[in-house]
């Protein structure tokens, strides 16, 4: 702008001298004056330019010092041996102020030496505690320089925040029905003030509100904080309460369903009664502790399910299914792969109840995959064409059904291990399921009924109840149909030594009242001579891996029957000083597989389910897919050596 004035203002001048030089000299005068202010106004615009932009410069190189020193993150300095170079005054008051220069990290401070070498050489942030406080963290070992911030605070509030979220617990007393039922008003009443002080003092305790809202129901309001403390003391109240009634001649059991981790208190009350409906599903006397991004974690069940003594629920469910009958163009029913003697019993009980409501109902089976037994009903149902003509295999179910079918479960509740999971996968959202083992966290999402009793010996008994409440215009359950039912009863009651009660006898004297043949039973569940000799090879590997727990382990390039493993564990328990046996094998399917049982003083199912099965307290298994045989074992001994550390 200065030289367009200039250049100007000597135009201007020029002018002036050629119209006269009067003018020519007095505009020269104003271009001396004009040109002499532009220069000392540069000039002046310069030197505080200069002084602006210096004393600016000098700020910021002394707040980035400042910050360098005062700031609140730490920043060390080290060679390649290790040694400090230097270090701001914010991490030296962890040090303690010490005089660190020079030194090696380890010398310095062994967990702070630690911290960085596991580091990995990254921008990524780390949290790590060091000493009582915690920190973020950054590494760059390729530089020697370590980044620390101090969010103690932060991480205080975080810690607060999780410590008192929500937690809603349901708690119902398992048998109170059963037990009250032959009390006076005075007992009741002792009982009821028993159970709800032990509970009271159990929830003063862990600072936890208690409000019982009816004779067997209490609601439990807490914060997580509380709720890890119940975990560390495994709920040991339950084991009080039911070890002191016991004395008093009334056992009471109580289950607990309790849920986390959600912000919304009622999806949180939902979650708590699903918690306790899976509690009660699987025998109860035991808690479900469970939060909507976690698997379950459980505790207690170490005792067998009681036998209710009321038919009620049998009469409920028979007409329930009735109802649903009604609404079903055909019915298909199957039980686990590789079903044994229980589950094809089951599906033929099904079958004739759902011909005795005029519907028509196949049996899902795959002959290949079938142990002896079962292949030699299969033989003997063939001089019942009705009964063989509803046999199918997964492909044509799969085929015939439609949007109105029904599928009922029997003997399993888990849709992985059926017969056909395509089948389900189908008609989920119109499945029944009939079983008699503990309910594991792989359920159904929403089945149409459940009828799951783990008091019961088997699933043929749960079924045999129902037939009383059937109509009578149909025939009724033939000798080959009964006879099946019984032999699954036999099986699974280990011929009425093992989970029987007075409603097993009661199932099984109806049976035999319809024609079921003991004889039949016996020769369906005849063991031919290799697998005799099979079992007794499996037998001859035992070793004692705990005081009281057996263990046979299978040889790696040789198949067992899954059927087989189970006899000789089974057989193993009838040995002394034996109240737990596990077989490991390798079975025709590819997969590893654990057969677990015992006397009832072992939870083999709370066993087998850390290794991702299930079943009973006294009767459990699970499969690995892509394992071997020695692997499974070392899984197996390290949940059991967890176990013993944890009892």
């Amino acid at each position: 702008m200065g030289i367009i004035i200039l250049i100007l203002a000597l135009g201007n001048m020029i002018a002036a001298f050629w119209m006269s030089l009067f003018w020519g000299l007095a505009v020269t005068l104003c271009f001396l004056l004009i040109a002499a202010n532009l220069y000392y106004i540069g000039m002046h615009v310069s030197k505080r330019t200069n002084e602006y932009v210096s004393d600016l410069s000098y700020r910021i190189k002394r707040g980035e010092q400042e910050a360098f020193i005062k700031m609140p993150i730490g920043i060390l300095l080290y060679d390649d041996d290790q040694k400090i170079q230097w270090a701001n005054p914010f991490i030296q008051q962890y040090l303690d102020d010490a005089d660190i220069l020079g030194k090696t990290i380890t010398e310095i401070d062994p967990e702070l030496a630690k911290i960085i070498t596991a580091d990995d050489d990254s921008e990524t942030v780390k949290f790590v505690h060091w000493g009582i406080n915690q920190f973020e963290i950054i590494s760059q070992k390729s530089l020697g320089v370590v980044y620390m911030l101090d969010i103690t605070r932060y991480a205080k509030i975080e810690d607060r925040y999780h410590d008192e979220q929500i937690v809603i617990g349901q708690i119902f007393i398992d048998n109170y029905d059963e037990v009250t039922q032959s009390m006076d008003d005075q007992e009741v009443a002792n009982l009821n003030n028993y159970v709800t002080s032990k509970l009271t003092d159990w929830s003063n305790q862990f600072q936890a509100f208690l409000k019982r809202v009816d004779a067997d129901h209490y609601i439990l309001i807490a914060y997580a904080k509380s709720l890890q403390h119940m975990e560390v003391d495994k709920f040991k109240f339950l084991d009080d309460i039911r070890q002191e009634t016991s004395q008093k001649n009334y056992p009471v059991t109580l289950s607990l369903g309790i849920a986390y981790g959600e912000q919304n208190l009622t999806n949180l009350a939902n979650t708590a009664q699903n918690n306790l409906d899976l509690a009660l599903g699987r025998g109860g006397d035991q808690v479900v502790v469970k939060s909507p991004n976690e698997d379950a974690r459980f505790y207690g069940g170490k005792t067998n399910p009681m036998e209710k003594r009321t038919r009620v629920r049998a009469r409920m469910i028979a007409q329930a299914i009735q109802d649903i009958f009604k609404q079903a163009d055909q019915i298909f029913v199957m039980g686990h792969s590789s079903p044994d003697m229980d589950a094809i019993g089951a599906a033929l009980g099904i079958r004739r109840i759902a011909q005795m409501n005029h519907k028509n109902c196949y049996v899902v089976i795959n002959h290949d995959r079938v142990h002896t037994d079962v292949s030699r009903l299969l033989s003997d149902i063939k001089e019942y064409p009705e009964i063989e003509e509803s046999l199918i295999d997964p492909e044509t179910a799969l085929t015939m059904a439609t949007g109105k079918s029904l599928l009922i479960m029997v003997d399993h509740s888990k849709p992985s291990i059926s017969i056909s999971p395509e089948l389900y996968d189908k008609l989920q959202s119109r499945t029944v399921i009939i079983d008699h083992h503990r309910r594991g966290q792989e359920f159904p999402e929403n089945p149409i009924l459940v009828y799951i009793e783990p008091y019961a010996s088997s699933t043929c008994e749960l079924i045999t109840e129902m037939f009383e409440y059937q109509p009578q215009d149909m025939p009724a359950i033939n000798k080959l149909e009964a006879t099946a039912m019984l032999a699954g009863i036999t099986v699974d009651t280990k011929s009425f030594s093992l989970r029987t009660g007075t409603r097993t006898f009661d199932a099984a004297s109806y049976l035999r009242s319809v024609g079921a043949d003991g004889l039949q039973v016996q020769n369906l569940l005849k063991e031919n001579i290799d697998d005799f000799i099979q079992r007794n090879h499996l037998i001859d590997t035992v070793e004692m891996v705990q005081d009281h727990l057996a263990l046979c382990v299978g040889e790696e390039d040789k198949t067992y029957d899954p059927v087989t493993a189970a006899q000789a564990a089974d057989t193993l328990l009838s040995l002394s000083n034996i109240e737990a046996s596990f077989v490991i094998v390798k079975r025709t399917d590819g997969k590893v597989g654990i057969s677990a049982r015992s006397t009832g003083e072992v939870n083999v199912q709370v066993i087998m389910e850390k290794l991702g099965g299930g079943g009973h307290l006294s009767n459990a298994a699970t499969q690995f897919a892509d394992s071997t045989v020695a692997d499974a074992k070392t899984q197996l001994i390290d949940v059991l050596t967890q176990a013993a550390a944890d009892n």
